[in-house]
């Protein structure tokens, strides 16, 4: 029997460069290869393109244009939902009978719009209300700090007014507990993140730099670099790699502040694996506790030492395998411990045994299966 799926993606799964693009191309590989016949729906923006790539795991696929700037802005929406909703797209899903994947609370606008007896199953990437918060304190400029809140506060409120007849697949146990707990959504379960890593591949012995990476054009991601460089490698000589696109020309000039610090900008996806395997330890700071900093998984997976604060942590079930330090003193102590200590074949053990099961993608792809059939 042929089963056929929506999906709907808040934006273009190729190329798979931050997180929530990861999750979305990993889910749809993983459900074609588990059969599912997969009918793609994206939004077009931000100059990515509509890749050929995808056509490989997709019967059909369907682009849309997102209205940004004053045609996506609503009074009572959140912008990143309300630049979503299309007409185009609701009169495709209720076509058919299929079940609707909807990729993030970004999709989650037309939901009300679909016929009475869809399966709709949302992929929720964060507690998107306390995400944007978090940006807003991390934002450095008013107008967009201004912003943030009120996207933040109109979240808030969208995710209260979410349908209790939908299915809710969240990244994390911590997101899942706050859907449930706080917004009082009954159908939630734990789905974690969809990954290309298959096994653990850390290399024994040492390396020798310290590496940060990150898409440095988001707020949190320069901040956490620009405190490391301070606050961190300031007090100690160990050599900082900071690597991702777009830094500002600020982050530009304070990675060369020290001879020891320097910034690799916008690297390929090839490069950045090299850089994460060949580090000796991966220091990861974030100032966000939702949702799963897909870094993180990148360094467990495929480098060495990964030395960590709270917040990146926090709700993961990954303490374990980290070095955890509370503050910049605390990381600073962490680092300058482990500069000699090479990485064994213990900690690989460990990681596998944290690790192995939660992030295996055929057993995900069928777990999400049974919840849309």
């Amino acid at each position: 029997m042929n089963r056929h799926l929506h999906i709907v993606c808040l934006d273009v799964p190729w190329p798979a460069d931050y997180g929530g693009a990861i999750d979305m191309l990993c889910k749809i590989e993983a459900l074609h290869k588990a059969g599912i016949k997969i009918h793609l729906h994206y939004f077009s923006y931000n100059h990515r393109g509509n890749p050929n790539e995808l056509n490989q795991y997709c019967d059909s696929i369907h682009v849309y244009e997102r209205k940004t700037g004053a045609k996506g802005l609503s009074a009572k929406l959140p912008y990143i939902v309300a630049s979503r909703i299309n007409t185009q797209l609701i009169d495709n899903l209720n076509k058919d009978d299929y079940p609707v994947l909807l990729e993030g609370l970004h999709c989650t606008g037309i939901i009300r719009s679909l016929k009475d007896n869809k399966k709709v199953v949302v992929r929720l990437h964060n507690d998107e209300s306390e995400y944007y918060e978090q940006l807003a304190s991390s934002s450095g400029n008013l107008f967009k700090k201004m912003h943030y809140l009120r996207e933040s506060r109109l979240l808030k409120k969208h995710q209260q007014s979410l349908p209790q007849h939908c299915m809710y697949a969240c990244i994390t146990e911590k997101d899942a507990a706050a859907f449930r707990q706080e917004y009082g959504l009954k159908n939630v379960f734990f789905c974690p993140a969809f990954i290309p890593f298959k096994e653990i591949t850390g290399q024994e012995g040492i390396g020798n730099f310290c590496l940060y990476h990150g898409n440095l054009s988001v707020a949190e991601n320069e901040k956490a670099a620009v405190w490391l460089i301070c606050q961190v490698f300031s007090k100690i000589q160990m050599p900082l790699v900071i690597a991702g696109k777009a830094p500002s020309d600020r982050l530009k000039k304070l990675a060369h502040l020290y001879q020891h610090t320097c910034l690799v900008a916008d690297p390929s996806a090839t490069e950045i694996n090299d850089l994460v395997k060949k580090a000796h330890i991966n220091v990861l700071p974030s100032f966000s506790t939702t949702g799963i900093k897909f870094k993180l998984l990148h360094a467990l997976f495929e480098g060495r030492h990964c030395v960590v604060n709270n917040d990146m942590i926090s709700g993961t079930g990954l303490e374990a395998a980290c070095h955890i330090g509370a503050n910049a003193n605390a990381i600073a102590s962490i680092i300058t411990q482990l500069h000699h200590q090479p990485f064994t074949a213990d900690e690989t053990k460990l990681r596998k045994r944290l690790l192995g099961n939660v992030y295996d993608t055929e057993k995900n792809a069928a777990q999400l299966i049974q919840y849309l059939y």
